[in-house]
């Protein structure tokens, strides 16, 4: 299989954001490379598609080796999206190159994980839940995994969503966002028995921005939530305000209806 590349745009940094990439910096004058060229091969013949090898000759594309700084070769540099995350330089044996790929690769379920939350954000939503079944056959307990499961799972099934956090707790990464979910989780649930909120007033505004919530129409509930906010703060324990809360940190905040309404979630709490 030939690693020479002719495109460092199209075969290392654009590659990189699908596949980890290790290129290889190499002159044929140099002796180290000779040596360390076929370990790299090799290895890249036996990983399965964990990562891909790419051969830069430096005689050829010398922009490249002063853009990344490459004094000495043999040189070799893992780039994960598009950018150098680990380097060595020199001929290492087999068994060398071998430890420093396990200590910078990332993992297979690390990967699954990544195009999982890649697959969510896209509304891929069945081809998402299909690798973390995958990695929860293998870390059950895996947090990540849990909390992305649950986003899928929330709307249909607000109880299994919360199951899956049940074990989720401060000391974890991802506690942030299993309360997020948790707390949309029990709104989703209300929604089901609206019954069970106190008499009020604003009582018929909460449930309807619950109804909004349960049919993911999540301008309108926003609205709605907030509205209740102007005018009683307390109502059900504070309940539209951690429910927006809550939605901002499952939407993310570059979402849109995130920038424009916690704009006017601050404007009515101040």
């Amino acid at each position: 299989m030939a690693h020479d590349i002719s495109d460092f745009e199209r075969q290392v940094i654009a590659r990189s954001f699908e596949v980890p990439v290790v290129a290889d910096f190499w002159a044929a004058w140099c002796g180290p490379c000779k040596a360390l060229g076929p370990v790299l091969e090799k290895l890249a013949a036996q990983n399965g598609g964990a990562w891909v090898l790419a051969k830069i000759d430096t005689e050829r594309f010398p922009e490249h080796s002063t853009r990344f700084g490459i004094r000495n070769i043999p040189a070799v540099k893992l780039f994960i999206d598009g950018k150098p995350v680990a380097q060595f330089t020199g001929a290492l044996p087999e068994s060398a190159v071998r430890e420093w790929l396990e200590k910078h690769l990332p993992s297979k379920i690390a990967q699954l994980l990544a195009q999982a939350a890649e697959l969510l954000a896209a509304g891929a939503l069945d081809a998402a839940r299909e690798l973390l079944d995958r990695v929860l056959g293998s870390e059950p307990n895996n947090p990540q995994a849990r909390v992305l499961l649950a986003q899928i799972v929330l709307h249909d099934d607000p109880a299994a969503a919360r199951g899956l956090l049940e074990h989720i707790g401060q000391s974890s990464d991802h506690y942030a966002m299993a309360e997020a979910i948790r707390t949309l989780a029990d709104q989703l649930l209300l929604a089901a028995a609206p019954d069970d909120l106190p008499e009020d007033p604003i009582r018929g505004d909460y449930v309807a921005a619950l109804a909004a919530l349960q049919q993911r129409e999540f301008e309108a509930a926003l609205k709605g939530f907030i509205g209740v906010l102007r005018r009683n703060r307390r109502y059900h324990e504070d309940g539209a305000r951690r429910t927006c809360i809550a939605l901002f940190k499952v939407l993310g905040e570059k979402h849109p209806l995130t920038q424009v309404w916690r704009r006017e979630l601050s404007a009515a709490i101040h």
